[in-house]
């Protein structure tokens, strides 16, 4: 099992930068892409930006030149920087970890509220 923990979430008012992180543990072999989601009240669940282990990253389209994707591969820890944020960034912020040795395997944080005050 994988375990991830996310912070850095909060309240911050609009135009402000918040930087989240998420540290994985336990079975980590074979983490490959690791990335954030993020969850509005009454909407899906939505790609927020994704990095390999190699550092290949990909952005959705609402965050690019706004959000930074990062990762330590020696710390096992992932991190979002996210700048001139506005009220429609306001979600919970989940990390996903992914393995796809032996199987296919998603493991998920227990997200971290993130609030943009207009």
């Amino acid at each position: 099992q994988v375990q991830l923990v996310e912070s850095g979430g909060g309240l911050v008012g609009a135009g402000g930068s918040l930087r989240l992180s998420c540290a994985a543990s336990g079975n980590i072999f074979g983490i490959n892409t690791m990335g954030w989601y993020r969850q509005a009240p009454g909407k899906q669940r939505e790609l927020v930006a994704t990095i390999s282990r190699s550092g290949s990253t990909s952005y959705a389209d609402s965050v690019k030149g706004r959000f930074t994707i990062s990762r330590d591969n020696n710390n096992n820890t992932v991190y979002v920087q996210m700048n001139s944020l506005k009220p429609s960034d306001t979600a919970v912020y989940y990390c996903k970890a992914e393995k796809r040795i032996g199987g296919f395997f998603d493991y998920w944080g227990q997200g971290t509220q993130v609030t943009v005050s207009s």
